[in-house]
């Protein structure tokens, strides 16, 4: 078993009989028709409500955090229906398989109709026609460029398009009319097929390494905590849902929301302002003080409730390593390195791309002896190791990795002619979406085992490949075409392969059985697509994305093309400073790592100075120090007896923030009102 998210390498299980099976093993029926019917028909539902909530009105956020908001609501909801219908001898109530099955299938609508997926799309598909002005002269800068990419793109030479990218900006009209939906048709089908490839290619990287963190290592995942506690059997969920102490975590939460709610709506009302941000740069006003910027200070009650249940130490880690960069940035005024001819200080993109690198790098590592075991089953299967008395459960798991290596291997021809299609030159296509994946196996990684949020704004493909080699060296087409797919690797706070992961995890507690839930996340997957599409073409085309939806993503376009024009506009040598601080993240990582292993007492997770220097801690950092004390002292002064006894009032906590943020986030567009929000 590893220490941490980067520890040693694992050797990888080597057991075979049914005996030494987890539970998983001999599942019983868990992924049954009527709930994935079930989950079927709500899918559109929540892809709607999300889109409308955070599209139209910029409220909710519930796709920003590890743990979605809507599926633990619909979650709630059916527990309430599922103890009223166990009253009744006649209706078999859902099992916790089944309540499961719906919940991942509303998790997979949540991270396709989310904030980092179909969303960004819409941002960017029509935006480079839609904002070529003459001061931003994108038609003489780059859209000769743009070329093999329009197919993916609806443009104003497009027969309709002109037409239809008024209409989507203005609003006013329906979807469906052909003359509308028509140009956009074709652009979203392609698309589709992408986005399929690339989740699907997740996916069978998940199913590789499942058996590995799910069984062998046995991490943590505190994400499906919830889940899990809501849904248990055998008399656990009840005893969940009549803990005192839960309903007042509950209580605690709902009464914030509910009071702050109506502050929003009615003035006179209180208002417990200490919840949510708190700036403290208007207060550090002298040099070099003020170099600090904007630094939040939040009480969120579910960022608590999640935190607590990070380790220790990498809650510890978290906060410190964010008021050591703030640090970082005040010692650099007070020493001038912030000066114009050290552009770019405090470097923390590079900074956060050097330490995710070493981060992907060290965990695949690990991970090697699982690719080898995984890889030989599949070509010699008796000569694993198995002695030729594989179960049925070893056959399908077999199948499985046989099915996981085939996906990956046509993923990637496909990959090879959508490079070639839309210009992507063949060494940067490599690093490129070998930088994706790279990236997805870490912060899974760091999901899995600890939960945090991920929200890695600073580190991105297209950036590193600017840093490391230059605007020149890069290309004008490769560059575009980068920039053209910028909009599904900017942030991956909606990244589905934690959640495929997480799903595995639900899978062994829910007794589900792993190839139905494959099978079901596949075609959930592209069902999601296709719904997210629906909901936000519905939502622009009749709202208008520049006149009444306030939560358009138009700045996903702008970031994609401003600095693409700004590079083509001055081209720009990779700076050795740059350069620099892209090593020492790599480094520090590296050290971190190397300490941690050398020494048990050593409390800096490297995993906590990523997420520190990557945007994911801004919102939270201040919530995670309360987390952490709390849990801190109640450990030292009340043992592990005590801090049993505390985690349901944390998950109440938790579900209580979240029940009550989603019923303000039907009430506001039910009422056509902009309500509170409980996040941002």
């Amino acid at each position: 078993m590893v220490r941490d998210a980067v520890g040693p390498e694992i050797p990888p299980d080597r057991t075979g009989s049914a005996s030494d099976c987890t539970p998983s093993s001999t599942p019983e029926p868990g992924i049954t028709a009527r709930a994935a019917l079930l989950g079927f028909l709500l899918m559109p539902v929540n892809a709607f409500w999300i889109t409308i909530v955070e599209v139209r009105w910029y409220t909710l956020d519930g796709t920003c955090l590890p743990l979605f908001i809507t599926p633990i609501f619909f979650l709630f909801t059916l527990c309430i229906g599922n103890a009223i219908v166990g009253r009744w001898r006649h209706i078999r109530p859902f099992s916790q398989g089944e309540l499961l099955t719906v919940y991942v299938m509303l998790v997979i609508s949540c991270v396709l109709a989310g904030h980092d997926l179909i969303q960004n799309l819409f941002g960017i598909i029509a935006h480079a026609d839609r904002y070529n002005t003459p001061e931003r002269k994108y038609d003489s800068t780059f859209f000769q460029y743009l070329k093999p990419t329009s197919f993916l793109l609806v443009q104003d030479s497009d027969p309709g398009g002109k037409d239809a990218i008024k209409a989507f900006y203005q609003g006013g009209v329906r979807w469906y009319e052909p003359k509308y939906l028509y140009p956009f048709l074709g652009p979203l089908i392609w698309w589709t097929l992408f986005l399929s490839v690339l989740i699907g290619m997740c996916l069978c990287i998940s199913v590789l390494i499942r058996r590995a963190w799910t069984e062998n290592e046995k991490l943590a995942f505190p994400i499906v905590q919830l889940p899990l506690a809501m849904t248990h059997d055998r008399g656990r969920s009840a005893a969940f849902w009549r803990s005192r102490v839960m309903w007042s975590g509950f209580a605690v939460s709902a009464t914030i929301d509910f009071v702050n709610g109506m502050h929003y709506l009615y003035p006179s009302w209180p208002y417990l302002a200490q919840v949510k941000l708190f700036d403290l740069a208007p207060y550090l006003t002298q040099r070099p003080w003020n170099a600090v910027g904007w630094t939040p200070i939040s009480l969120y009650p579910f960022a608590i409730g999640l935190a607590f249940f990070l380790p220790l130490d990498l809650a510890f880690s978290c906060w410190f390593f964010y008021v050591a960069r703030k640090g970082f940035q005040i010692l650099g005024a007070s020493q001038g390195w912030d000066s114009p001819s050290n552009l770019g200080f405090p470097f923390f993109e590079q900074q956060s791309s050097g330490a995710w690198i070493a981060l992907a790098s060290v965990v695949l590592w690990s991970l090697r002896s699982q690719f080898r075991l995984t890889w030989n089953r599949c070509s010699w299967g008796r000569r694993s190791g198995h002695g030729g008395d594989d179960t049925a459960t070893e056959r399908g798991e077999i199948r499985q990795y046989r099915a996981a290596y085939l996906g990956l291997g046509a993923g990637s021809l496909f990959l090879v002619w959508f490079s070639w299609q839309t210009g992507l030159s063949s060494w940067v296509a490599l690093i490129f979406f070998g930088l994706f994946f790279m990236l997805a196996v870490a912060m899974t990684r760091v999901r899995a085992e600890l939960g945090a949020p991920h929200e890695i704004f600073f580190v991105n493909p297209r950036t590193v490949l600017v840093t490391l080699f230059g605007v020149n060296t890069v290309g004008a087409q490769s560059l575009t075409t980068t920039s053209v797919l910028y909009w599904y690797n900017r942030c991956y706070r909606c990244h589905p392969m934690p959640n495929h992961i997480e799903a595995f995890k639900l899978a062994d507690n829910g007794r589900m059985q792993i190839g139905r839930l494959i099978a079901l996340i596949a075609f959930a997957t592209v069902a999601a697509i296709i719904f997210a599409c629906i909901a936000n073409l519905h939502v622009t085309y009749a709202e208008g994305a520049t006149s009444k939806a306030v939560g358009y993503k138009s700045w996903v376009g702008f970031e994609s093309y401003d600095r693409l024009n700004a590079w083509l506009q001055t081209p720009t040598k990779p700076l050795w400073s740059q350069r620099a601080y892209v090593i020492a993240g790599a480094v520090i990582v590296l050290g971190l790592r190397m300490m941690r292993g050398a020494f048990l007492w050593w409390p800096f997770h490297p995993a906590g100075y990523a997420l520190a220097v990557s945007f994911a801690m801004d919102y939270f950092w201040f919530a995670f120090f309360v987390s952490w004390l709390i849990k801190l002292v109640v450990i030292r002064f009340g043992g592990m007896r005590l801090h049993n006894a505390a985690v349901p009032f944390f998950l109440g906590l938790t579900l209580g923030d979240y029940v009550c943020g989603s019923l303000w986030a039907i009430y506001g567009p039910a009422h056509g009102l902009q309500v509170y929000k409980i996040f941002i």
